[in-house]
């Protein structure tokens, strides 16, 4: 890892590309790898065929699952051990709100409170953005079944609430980068690109697109 970071997220709404950075910036920096767990929720390929029906029930299985994941991760030594993940804690809540009713999502923050979730504060958070049109073509082309009915509405919602969540964010380093003309996965030079001008962050915001490849 670098001398800077010792835990890495690298986040944005479905399809934009976290899991497939991540896993290549772990191997990049020698870290540990915690994953998003995705397909182990019952509930989401029913969600997206009926988000009223299994709303709650999709999310509080994430809920809980986000819960065992950070008691596992807390008493991971980060003094030793480095770690790039595919999602941060937060953004459980910013799923709860853009989904549940207001009854539910008062269950929910009551449940959320009750299990106490204290994740470490990542010390760079990679913020991955792509428009509509570049998400839906990068869903449609990994092929993940349940995913295909994702509907444009909730996908652009998605997309505006981690535009605002990051607006205000100041937890740590932030490097967010405009995916729409930057191929981290299958061009070599934008991910060395990347790389490059994450070895010179140390705090505070930054941003990359291809026209920042000099910076």
């Amino acid at each position: 890892m670098t001398r800077a970071f010792r835990y890495i997220v690298v986040e944005g709404p479905i399809g934009v590309g976290k899991t497939s950075l991540a896993r290549r910036l772990a191997t990049e920096f020698g870290g540990e790898l915690l994953l998003e767990q995705a397909e182990d929720n019952p509930f989401l390929a029913n969600f997206y065929a009926s988000p009223r029906q299994y709303a709650l029930s999709a999310q509080l299985h994430f809920l809980l699952q986000r819960s065992r994941q950070v008691q596992d991760f807390r008493q991971a030594d980060l003094f030793r051990r480095a770690w790039v993940a595919d999602f941060m804690i937060a953004k459980d809540r910013l799923f709860a709100e853009l989904t549940l009713t207001a009854d539910e999502l008062a269950l929910y923050n009551q449940i959320y409170t009750h299990l106490t979730l204290d994740a470490p504060t990542p010390d760079l958070v990679i913020y991955l953005q792509a428009p509509l049109d570049v998400l839906r073509e990068r869903i449609l082309r990994r092929g993940i079944d349940y995913e295909q009915r994702i509907r444009d509405d909730y996908l652009q919602r998605l997309s505006e609430a981690y535009t605002r969540f990051f607006h205000d964010y100041d937890a740590g380093a932030l490097l967010t980068v405009n995916t729409q003309s930057v191929d981290l996965v299958g061009n070599a030079e934008d991910y060395r690109a990347v790389v490059d001008k994450i070895g010179h962050i140390h705090s505070g915001r930054h941003y990359f697109n291809q026209s920042s490849f000099a910076l």
